[in-house]
This record gives C-alpha cells, structure tokens and sequence, in this order.
C-alpha cells in the first residue's frame, strides 16, 4: 500500500507539474523596435508590446515568459520551432505571414509615414534618385520596393540601425511605421527632424502570431484581448506610450 501511495503520489506531482507548465506562456518579441518593444540596460524586455502581453497573460492567468531578444528575419522560424508559443512584436497581418502562422484580432492599426531632416526640403512626391531607407521584411520595406522604383533603397536588420543612418545622413529619408517614428522624432536623436507629406494608409493591422495548430491558444488570446479593451487595461497601457488611441 505505500508503494501504491507513494507512486500515486509521483502521478499526482506529475500531474501539477504539467498543469504548471501549460499554464506557462512563452512571448517572443524582437527587443529592437521601442517604443513597442525594446532591451534596457539590466536586458530586460520593455515597451507597448510587452506590456500587452504581460495583461494578456494576466487576464488568461497564465504565467508570462519574454523571450527576447529576437532576430526579426527569423522569428517566424523560432516560432514554428516552439522555441516561444506566441509572437507579439508589432507585426503586421499580410497574406504571405498567412502562410506560416495564424493570426489573432488585430491589437492596434499602424500607418506608415517620410520622415527627414528638418529643413532639408525634399518634396514627398518626389523622391527621384534619393536615398530612401526601411527596416527589412516590414511593410515599409515593401511599400519601397513597391512603390518607389527611382530611389535608392536601402534596408536595414532592424528600425534602430535605419534610424542611425538617418540621423548620420547616410540616407536622406525613411520610410517607417508612424507610430515609433513619432516616438523617435521626440528623442534626443530624432529631435533634428520630422514627418514630410501626408501618413500613408495601407490599411495595416497588428496581430499576435501562434503556430497554424495553435487554435485554441489564439481565441484563449482573442478572448484576453477583448476583455483588457472592456476593463480599461488596454487604455491605460495605451495612454502611458501616446496622447491619442492606436487601437
């Protein structure tokens, strides 16, 4: 009989074990894209997007894993290869994402917008023969190559590295999602510039990813979702990051 209890007991500890461990929810993010999501200097993962996910987490009761930093260009990969269960790094919904992974609801809408040197005068409609930057794989990227068959494009691993050569002058304008732009012209760096022409709507909506399988997962997120917007969390997260709504 204490054998039997006692390898009852190994089942039932077993049992706790595993229900701890589902309840464990890995986030990867990018760590490279603030004000959304970014490293500090204790390499702690901060920003919009990780404070969506830590409420998520929050709401679902579930323990929240960061994971990051991330290589942009390959965290589809990491996602498919469970090294994380979810993605909330500001990416867009498009069809060729669709492909890879499922999406949720959207959790906010982004447009994207020029930005150059204060002063510079450089008309937005007419870029010809100017050096005009993006970050890789983004939908910025994509309206460049697109759209902009004249200039001279150049695109970077990651938004930071754009901004820098921006600010070095290496490339006259940027192409880049409105919202971390504006967050950038407000810093130190970003203060020596600003938005030419009008924002470019190309009707881009943000999503969490989860592997294609992943269903139930994706409503539990959608269900998380619904209820931070209902209770005011997703509000207050907003407004401590910008003056206006971007959900």
């Amino acid at each position: 009989m204490k054998k039997i209890a006692i390898a009852l007991a190994a089942v039932i500890g077993l049992g706790v074990s595993m229900a701890n461990a589902a309840d464990k929810l890995r986030i990867g993010t990018e760590g490279a894209y603030p004000p959304f999501n970014g490293i500090d200097k204790e390499g702690k993962a901060f920003g919009f997007d990780v404070d969506i996910a830590n409420a998520l987490c929050a709401e679902m009761k579930a323990e929240c894993e960061i994971v990051a930093p991330l290589e942009w260009d390959s965290i589809i990969i990491g996602l498919n290869k469970k090294k994380y269960d979810a993605i909330v790094a500001s990416m867009s919904i498009t069809e060729e994402r669709k492909k890879a992974v499922a999406f949720t609801d959207p959790y906010y809408s982004n447009n994207l917008t020029m930005v150059a040197k204060k002063g510079a005068n450089i008309d937005p409609n007419n870029l010809k023969g100017k050096s005009v930057g993006a970050q890789r794989a983004t939908i910025s990227a994509n309206y460049v190559t697109d759209n902009m068959k004249d200039v001279d494009a150049k695109l970077y691993d990651t938004q930071e590295n754009a901004y820098l050569d921006l600010a070095s002058g290496r490339v006259e304008v940027l192409v880049s999602d409105k919202l971390p732009a504006y967050d950038w012209l407000r810093s130190e760096q970003g203060a020596g510039f600003e938005f030419i022409g009008d924002a470019i709507d190309v009707n881009d909506k943000i999503g969490i990813a989860v592997r294609k399988k992943d269903d139930d997962l994706r409503m539990k997120l959608n269900a998380a979702l619904k209820a931070i917007v209902a209770n005011g969390t997703y509000e207050k997260i907003n407004a401590k990051y910008f003056p206006f709504s971007i959900f």
